[in-house]
C-alpha cells in the first residue's frame, strides 16, 4: 500500500492517564487490582510489577472490533484479544493458529482448514467452523462497514462455508497464493458468532475472542487494561500455559515527549519508533543506543516491509528523453550515497538498498550491500551519450516537506555527475494527485506492505495497475515480467519456487529500474532491560504471549 495514503493524520485531544495501582488490602489471600483516575498511591510500585506489561499509545483506541482494525494501535490490541485461523511466524511464514492445518486443491482455488479442538471463547464455548464463516463474511457485510473486506477480494461470493464443526472451506475465483497471508491480518480474527448475534451486543467495546488476554477495563481516550486469559489454548515448549504476564496496561497519551519521559521514569516497558524529537537524544551517529542508556534499555530493530523509492514516469510528457534510458536511471542510482544519507539524516534507522522488495520477503535477512559509485555513474552516462550530463534536460523531482532534507542531498550527489535536478516541494495532496496523473517526471514515494507476500510489492509493476487506476505510477511494462508473475500465482503450494519467481522479478525491476529504490525502513523498539523474550516482527505486530519481566525483588506481587 502507498505509505503516504495509508497513514492518516491523527486527531489531537486532551489526554487523561489512568494509573494502575495495587490495593494494599488482601481478601482471602488475593491481591485485588483497582484502577484509579489520576496519580494514585502505589503507582511507582505498580510500574515495577513484573506481572504487568505497560506501554503507551499516542492515538485514541476507538474500537476493539477486528473489523475496524485499520491502524496499528487497534491491531496491537486486537492481537491480544483474538486469534485468526493462521498467523505470521518470525520469518514471515504463515503458521497455524486456530487452524491446525490446511490444504489447497490441485488448481489452487479451494483451501480447506481443519480447526483445533482446544480453543474456546471467553464464554467457554469451543470454536467451530460456523464462527469462522461468520467472522470472515462479516467483513463483507455492508451494515458492518468494515475497512477489511479487501482481504476477501479473491474469495467468491458465498465462497466460505463450514463442511462440519471443525472444517472450513474457502473458494477463490482463481489461484491466489497470498491469500493465506491476508488471513494473518487482524481483520482475519475469529469471533464468537453466537454471542455476537445476540441483540444489543456491540463488538466495539465487548470483544469476543480466544486471544491470550481479555478486556478488563477500557476508556477510549484514556487507556485500557487487559487481564490474562486463563482459557487460552497455547502452551510453551514445556507445556506451561501462555501468556506468562498477568496483565497489560495501555495508556493513551498523545504527547510523544510524555511517552519518552514515561520510558525514562520506568513507567513504560517499551516504545515503538523513533520520534525526531528524541532520536538524537537516544542514538549516536551510527544509530546505536547511546552509552548512558545501554544499562537501562535495549534497542531492537528488524527491516520493515516498507521501501522508499524515486519513481520515474517512463511515458510522461514532462519526462526528459534521457530519463527513458535505463542507463541514465542506473547512473542516478549509482551516484547516491545511501549509506551516508542513512547515517547522517536518519541515524541508521533505515537500511540502504537499490532493490525494491524487502529482503525478508525473499528469504534474506539483510539487503544487499549498495555503495556510491561515481565512476560507474559517469561511465553509464557516457554510454548513454551524455558524458558529464551533457544533453540531459533539467529534471524536476516532486516531493513533500517530509523529505526535503533527503531530496536536497540527492540533488547534491547528482550534481557530481553533471545532472541538474530541481526540487519541487508541494503539499501531500497535490503530490499524490500529480503522481497519480503522471504530471511529474520524477517523484519520491514509499510503498508499505499490506500482507507478507512479495506479490504485494511486485504487483506494483503490472500493466493492469497503471496509474491513475492503480499504483504503477511509472507505467512500467515488460511481457516477461507479466509471465513470471502469472507463473508465481500458480504456485500456491510451492512457496520456495514462488519465491524464486519473485526474486527473478525483483532482479528484472532492478535491471530496468523504473524506480530507484532508496531505503527499507526498520521496525525499531526501545525496551526496558527488564523485558525478556521480546519478539519483534517485520510487520510490527505486537506479540506478548511469551514476554516476561525481571522480578527485581518482587515476591507474590509485593516488594521484599
Amino acid at each position: 500500500m502507498d505509505a503516504q495514503r495509508r497513514f492518516l493524520r491523527r486527531d489531537k485531544s486532551t489526554p487523561r492517564t489512568f494509573v494502575y495501582v495495587w490495593n494494599k488490602c488482601k481478601i482471602l489471600g488475593f491481591v485485588h487490582l483497582v484502577f484509579l483516575l489520576g496519580t494514585g498511591c502505589g503507582s511507582e510500585e505498580v510500574a515495577q510489577d513484573p506481572r504487568v506489561f505497560r506501554y503507551n499509545e499516542s492515538a485514541a483506541i476507538t474500537s476493539l472490533d477486528p473489523a475496524a482494525a485499520r491502524s496499528l494501535e487497534h491491531m496491537w490490541v486486537v492481537d491480544q484479544l483474538y486469534d485468526g485461523l493462521v498467523e505470521l511466524g518470525p520469518d514471515l511464514e504463515v503458521v497455524p493458529a486456530l487452524a491446525t492445518d490446511w490444504a489447497f486443491s490441485e488448481d489452487g482455488t479451494e483451501c480447506t482448514f481443519q480447526l483445533r479442538q482446544d480453543a474456546v471463547f471467553a464464554s467457554g464455548r469451543r470454536v467451530t467452523a460456523d464462527d469462522v464463516v461468520f467472522s470472515l463474511e462479516r467483513l463483507r457485510d455492508p451494515s458492518v462497514v468494515s475497512s477489511g473486506g479487501w482481504i476477501l477480494d479473491a474469495v467468491l461470493p458465498n465462497g466460505i462455508r463450514s463442511l462440519n464443526d471443525s472444517t472450513v472451506q474457502v473458494k477463490l475465483a482463481q489461484a491466489y497464493p497470498p491469500f493465506l497471508g491476508l488471513l494473518t491480518t487482524a481483520y482475519g480474527s475469529v469471533i464468537d458468532a453466537e454471542r455476537a448475534k445476540a441483540p444489543g451486543h456491540d463488538l466495539r467495546d465487548r470483544p469476543l475472542g480466544t486471544g491470550p488476554f481479555r478486556l478488563a477495563w477500557w476508556l477510549s481516550d484514556a487507556g485500557l487494561v487487559l487481564h490474562r486469559n486463563p482459557s487460552f489454548w497455547e502452551k510453551d515448549s514445556l507445556g506451561q500455559p501462555l501468556p506468562y504476564l498477568e496483565a497489560v496496561h495501555i495508556d493513551v497519551v498523545q504527547d510523544m515527549g510524555a511517552e519518552f519521559l514515561g520510558l525514562t521514569q520506568g513507567k513504560y516497558d517499551f516504545i515503538s519508533g523513533l520520534h525526531p524529537a528524541y532520536m538524537e537524544t537516544l542514538l549516536d551517529e551510527e544509530g546505536s543506543l547511546r552509552a548512558n542508556f545501554q544499562t537501562e534499555w535495549t534497542l531492537a530493530h528488524v527491516p520493515f516491509l516498507k521501501t522508499d523509492y524515486l519513481g520515474i514516469v517512463l511515458d510522461g510528457e514532462a519526462t526528459p528523453e534521457a530519463l527513458r534510458d535505463r542507463r541514465v536511471r542506473h547512473a542516478m542510482s549509482c551516484a547516491l550515497d545511501r549509506k551516508g544519507l542513512a547515517r547522517h539524516l536518519r541515524r541508521n534507522a533505515v537500511s540502504p538498498t537499490d532493490h525494491f522488495v524487502p529482503p525478508s520477503m525473499l528469504g534474506e535477512s539483510e539487503p544487499m550491500e549498495v555503495d556510491q559509485d561515481l565512476a560507474l555513474a559517469r561511465q553509464l552516462l557516457s554510454q548513454a551519450g551524455h558524458p558529464g550530463g551533457q544533453g540531459v534536460e533539467e529534471i524536476v523531482l516532486s516531493t513533500t516537506s517530509d523529505y526535503v532534507d533527503m531530496c536536497a542531498a540527492f540533488q547534491h550527489d547528482w550534481a557530481k555527475i553533471g545532472l541538474k535536478v530541481r526540487i519541487d516541494v508541494v503539499p501531500a495532496s497535490v503530490h499524490r494527485e500529480r503522481v497519480a496523473q503522471g504530471e511529474t517526471a520524477m517523484f519520491y514515494k514509499s510503498w508499505l506492505a499490506d500482507h507478507p507476500d512479495a506479490e504485494n510489492f511486485l504487483g506494483l509493476f503490472l500493466r493492469s495497475n497503471f496509474a491513475p487506476s492503480g499504483p504503477n505510477y511509472s507505467h512500467y511494462h515488460h511481457d516477461a515480467y507479466e509471465r513470471l508473475f502469472g507463473e508465481a500465482m500458480a504456485l500456491a503450494e510451492d512457496p520456495a519456487r514462488r519465491r524464486g519467481k519473485y526474486a527473478s522479478m525483483d532482479s528484472m525491476v532492478h535491471a530496468d529500474m523504473p524506480v530507484i529504490p532508496l531505503f527499507h525502513d526498520r521496525v525499531t523498539h526501545i525496551l526496558s532491560d527488564r523485558v525478556l523474550d521480546w519478539r519483534i516482527s517485520p510487520v510490527n505486530r505486537l506479540d506478548l504471549r511469551r514476554v516476561q519481566k525481571h522480578s527485581e525483588g518482587w515476591v507474590q506481587g509485593q516488594k521484599q
